[in-house]
């Protein structure tokens, strides 16, 4: 919004923002959108044009605008998304924090306790795919009592994946895996909780059947303590439309 003031509109603009994310969560990708209004006899912006001069002054920033589009006035970057993308990154083969390359510092979360079993994670993913109550998967703010604890997840995958810059250090044999969860919308913590749990199936806390019983629960209280991921290994993959 402090880079649009340079705009010169008549309005002050207001950016919409597709989701909102925690303190230390990342986004690949993220939408929003505004109206702008120019001084009479001032020609419209086209795409280009705002693309370019947004970017102008967000270079002290860490976050470019990749993308513009003109949109009907009934599109908001919110409440228009078909589905929204999250991965989560995990790296296995460090026995302690200070193990994780420079380059991946913040980008990912590094279990303690060495490998995982992966096809475990991946049978006790499946109890999450559909429509269910995850009020076990939330975690309880203000707004909690609110909104529905109903969401539909269309897709749950864990897989292998490579590092930043790993080839160059292929030797130290680290391991990075993904995990990737897209649905409409997600409650306040809910893909941190969705891993956490996961993680914990793959160390042998859990087994798969567990998820599905901390499902059936639907009470927040009885997520396992300690087991929600950290917000360094998430991302904002995408948003669709």
């Amino acid at each position: 919004q402090k880079a649009a003031q340079n705009l010169k509109t008549i309005v002050p603009i207001k950016f919409h923002i597709s989701s909102r994310t925690d303190t230390g969560v990342h986004a690949l990708c993220n939408s929003a959108h505004f109206d702008i209004q120019r001084p009479p006899g001032k020609p419209a912006f086209n795409e280009k044009q705002l693309l370019h001069s947004l970017n102008y002054h967000l270079r002290p920033e860490s976050i470019r605008i990749l993308d513009v589009y003109r949109v009907a006035d009934t599109f908001h970057a919110r409440f228009s998304a078909l589905s929204r993308t999250y991965v989560y990154r995990l790296l296995l083969g460090c026995s302690h924090y200070s193990e994780i390359p420079v380059f991946e510092r913040d980008l990912c979360w590094a279990p303690a306790g060495g490998s995982l079993n992966v096809p475990a994670m991946q049978e006790a993913a499946q109890f999450l795919v559909g429509t269910h109550d995850f009020s076990t998967f939330r975690s309880v703010i203000s707004e909690t009592p609110l909104r529905s604890p109903v969401r539909t997840i269309l897709q749950v995958d864990i897989r292998p994946s490579s590092g930043f810059l790993s080839h160059h250090y292929e030797h130290r044999r680290l391991e990075f895996w993904e995990l990737t969860f897209r649905g409409r919308s997600f409650l306040y913590r809910q893909v941190r909780r969705m891993v956490g749990a996961l993680v914990a199936v793959g160390q042998g806390k859990l087994t798969p059947r567990h998820i599905k019983e901390l499902l059936e629960i639907k009470d927040s209280q009885a997520f396992p303590p300690n087991a929600m991921a950290p917000p360094s290994g998430l991302f904002l993959k995408s948003v669709e439309y």
